[in-house]
């Protein structure tokens, strides 16, 4: 018996209250209405845990019945009427589309964004992803933010969104920790974080780029180091709107790293100054 939620048994599929559960693996499904619909979705009971201590509010809660009891503890300070949906692997697997091995999902509202003041308020090293489409590489990027203990995270119009499901299992939930927020596109950008007293730092490779030693051993005082899509990298507009141009020496002919390992790489090594 479980008093503190609403328990609703699942026995088909035929139901709309279960909508925000379906075809999770359709990335553009999910891309276009999550944002829109003002729902993200927390998979595993750790993620909803990290969600609930930032003060996100959950809508429901889809789980199978063996994991009830951890369920229970996670919601034991939310409103006994949250509907708590519970149906058997094989049911749950139909309706979204994979095997819900990680104890549950939670369906939960979206908070509104701060903008790029707020978000960057005190702040002294931050990352600004432009126009990264993988959502792993942007949930690897927020994970080693918080690991490695940067300020914030901004990211252009086109970034893929940090609150897609699988960005915030491939973080750990540190998408919901960090302070993030969208930033304009190039001009405008670089306009705001420049008026906001931060450095540009753009990772890429260029005939006049510093290495990377050489700019963390006098690093400025307010950085943003921006990083560039999997594919082509900074788009030449966010090359031309840094201050300078930096890269990653590297070895035996390979040219550059995947966008979150040479993040993280960039971030320790200035963040140990």
């Amino acid at each position: 018996m479980f008093p503190i939620v609403k328990l609703v048994q699942l026995e088909n599929l035929d139901t709309d209250e279960i909508r925000d559960y379906r075809d999770l693996t359709d990335v553009v499904l999910r891309r276009l209405s999550e944002p829109a619909g003002g729902l993200y979705i927390a998979e595993s009971t750790k993620v909803i845990e990290r969600a609930l201590r930032a003060g996100h509010r959950p809508r429901s809660v889809l789980t199978i019945e063996k994991w009830l009891p951890d369920i229970e503890l996670l919601l034991v300070d939310q409103d006994p009427e949250l509907p708590v949906y519970v149906g058997s692997a094989e049911l749950l697997e139909r309706l979204t589309g994979f095997n819900l091995h990680r104890g549950a999902l939670a369906s939960m509202h979206r908070p509104e964004l701060k903008s790029v003041e707020e978000t960057v308020a005190g702040a002294t090293r931050i990352i600004v992803l432009e126009d990264i489409v993988d959502h792993t590489n942007v949930g690897a990027i927020f994970r080693s933010v918080a690991g490695l203990g940067a300020d914030a995270v901004l990211i252009t119009p086109r970034c893929a969104d940090p609150l897609y499901r699988r960005s915030v299992r491939v973080s750990m939930g540190t998408v919901l920790q960090i302070p993030w927020t969208r930033l304009p596109d190039w001009p405008e950008g670089r306009d705001v974080l420049t008026r906001l007293g931060f450095s540009l730092a753009a990772l890429a490779l260029s005939p006049d780029a510093v290495t990377l030693d050489d700019y963390a051993a006098n690093p400025p005082e307010r950085i943003a180091l921006v990083v560039g899509t999997e594919g082509d990298g900074l788009s030449r507009a966010a090359i031309a709107a840094a201050d300078t141009v930096v890269t990653i020496p590297m070895m035996h002919g390979v040219d550059s790293l995947n966008v979150a390992s040479a993040s993280a790489v960039a971030l320790y090594a200035l963040l140990r100054r």
